[in-house]
């Protein structure tokens, strides 16, 4: 299958050498996003709640791009600095889904690019 590379500037671009994301049939890879703001590339000031705010918009702007929705998320990957964020995260996380709830796995991490304090990344089914 032909790989296509993605990418918007509705979310913020790639700090390193990879893709937004990358459709590859019927599936989307997305990139994991931290919680930069895509206009001016920098971290958006607040607590893990706007930082996981804003890596949701993020991604919400790459589903897009591929025509895509919340609604067609298969897998996601959340990675936290600290664990006691996790509810915190969850609220944010789980406001952007309505019945339909994708597999997710949830990574402790030492650190994130940008000192961000969560990444998310996920995998969608696109037409």
């Amino acid at each position: 299958m032909k790989l296509e590379m993605l990418s918007t500037d509705a979310a913020p671009a790639a700090i390193g050498p990879y893709s937004q994301a990358v459709r590859c049939g019927n599936l989307l890879f997305c990139s994991g996003q931290i919680p930069l703001d895509p206009s001016t590339g920098e971290l958006v000031a607040g607590d893990v709640t706007v930082q996981t705010g804003q890596v949701m918009k993020n991604i919400a702007a790459v589903l897009a791009t591929a025509g895509a929705g919340f609604e067609d998320v298969i897998k996601a990957t959340v990675y936290l600095v600290d664990m006691a964020d996790f509810a915190a995260v969850n609220a944010v996380y789980g406001g952007c889904f309505s019945a339909h709830k994708p597999a997710r796995s949830t990574v402790a991490v030492r650190a994130l690019p940008r000192g961000a304090m969560v990444e998310i990344e996920i995998t969608a089914q696109v037409q």
